[in-house]
């Protein structure tokens, strides 16, 4: 049995780290300032106890909000600053304000003060020995790769992309009419007789196989792999690496038995759910629709200066099995955009207008697909609702495109808070697997994920 190969903490293992540590930190910055600084205001007792059970969820609350758990982010110095600074920030506003689950104002100003640095120096030393430490090379997961050589490139950067901490040190050309080593190939081709010894010397902690052709998986090569398998080295399957790392199904490696690969998620018939998220979609829109209508006359107002246009905007989207309804928006583009012909936005698309830009930073020009929702046609969570003449197009090269359409489409979405806008074939195909993601694990906790990676979203002004 293998006993060498390194520690390697799972995304979710990370994650839970992340928030246990956050709160534990916290929590210990503001007992020893107490000892210290003879500070009151956060004096923990058992008649008061639950001030800290409040602390915790508002600091994991908020810290969700702004990507504290992102791990992307996490390990990145500069971003995770950010981060800290405004999940601490609004931490304390909140928590200040709320005083009948939490301590009543303090006299003094300047121990306000005080809860804020010690809130702030906890999570930033605590943040800084995660970077530091936990997301250095020697927590890294080292694997290896099964695949054809030119998939090679695709895969490594889908699987690295997905966990910063996922190395690929070598891999195996299963492609037998491809031996050659291409120039732009850094990673160490592996020969299949050398496998083994390659997996023990590195301290490999798993090998992938990406193959898709059966026959480049020889007797040699699958001999050694239950060889590894047998010494404790753990076998796994691309695909199912990959849409555990990085949240999407890889459908361009999923060939034509996608029915055998994709079992939908129990949610989609699940009529508790169902009717719950219907409820919190009528609630939502009603809320939504109401700030709608007090910031309707500044829109008006910069709509007349700013678009010189029709204030509402519809336009043809294709909804659940394929029903095509009209969407409405404020407008953001200039008259006659399309006169030459449907295309997709871009991210710098010049067809938009400089107040069209401010509505769609902020994703004020949603507020009218509240209608929508009301009406049924669309969902608050779902996969976006394309236009019918791009579906037809996407739908020609891309299998399983329309399986998109088995639910509602959403105001917003898993591909919307994980991928920017989809200016191309390719950029449509990443967001479908994002998509097919949502459907197959679609959830509440799935949901509540949505919902906060939204927020941030707008918070951080990042619409498009």
């Amino acid at each position: 049995m293998n006993n060498r190969k390194g520690i390697h903490f799972e995304v979710s293992e990370r994650k839970v780290l992340l928030r246990i540590f956050d709160v534990v930190s916290v929590l210990l910055s503001l007992y020893l300032v107490g000892i210290t600084f003879n500070f009151h205001y956060f004096n923990i007792s058992t008649t008061n106890f639950y001030w800290t059970i409040v602390l915790g969820i508002y600091l994991n609350f908020i810290g969700s909000v702004f990507e504290m758990y992102n791990l992307q982010v996490a390990s990145n110095q500069f971003q995770v600053i950010k981060s800290i600074i405004l999940t601490s920030s609004i931490t304390v506003l909140i928590y200040l304000l709320t005083p009948i689950y939490t301590p009543a104002l303090p006299t003094n100003r300047i121990q306000i003060l005080i809860f804020f640095i010690a809130i702030f120096l906890a999570l930033f030393i605590w943040r800084m020995i995660y970077v530091r430490f936990f997301a250095s090379n020697r927590f890294s997961k080292k694997v290896i790769l099964i695949c054809d050589k030119e998939q090679l490139a695709e895969l490594v950067f889908g699987l690295e992309s997905a966990d910063p901490h996922y190395r690929v040190l070598g891999f195996v050309n299963s492609d037998s009419a491809n031996t050659k080593t291409g120039e732009n190939i850094k990673i160490k081709n592996i020969d299949i007789n050398n496998l083994e010894q390659f997996v023990k010397k590195n301290s490999i902690s798993e090998v992938v196989v990406a193959s898709q052709k059966t026959d480049g998986i020889t007797v040699n090569l699958y001999n050694q792999l239950i060889n590894l398998l047998e010494n404790g080295y753990i076998i796994r399957e691309y695909t199912q690496v990959y849409e555990n790392l990085a949240q999407r199904i890889p459908v361009q490696y999923v060939s034509r038995d996608f029915y055998r690969y994709f079992p939908f998620s129990r949610s989609n018939q699940n009529h508790f759910y169902l009717i719950m998220v219907r409820l919190f979609e009528v609630i939502l829109s009603l809320i939504g629709l109401f700030i709608g209508t007090v910031i309707l006359p500044l829109i008006a107002i910069g709509n007349l200066l700013g678009n010189r246009g029709k204030l509402f905007y519809t336009q043809e989207r294709v909804g659940k099995n394929g029903k095509v309804f009209n969407i409405i928006k404020f407008r953001t583009m200039v008259k006659n955009a399309e006169k030459e012909g449907a295309v997709f936005a871009s991210t710098n698309d010049s067809r938009v207008t400089k107040f069209g830009k401010i509505l769609r930073k902020s994703r004020m020009d949603e507020f009218p697909q509240f209608i929508n929702i009301l009406k049924g046609d669309m969902a608050v969570i779902g996969p976006r609702p394309e236009r019918p003449v791009f579906v037809n197009e996407i739908a020609e090269v891309m299998p399983f495109y329309e399986t998109r359409h088995v639910i509602k489409p959403g105001l917003t979405g898993w591909a919307q808070v994980n991928y920017s806008y989809g200016e191309t074939i390719a950029d449509s195909l990443i967001k479908l697997q994002y998509d097919l993601y949502y459907i197959k694990h679609r959830s509440l906790f799935l949901d509540v994920n949505i919902i906060f990676k939204t927020l941030s979203t707008v918070l951080l002004y990042r619409g498009q």
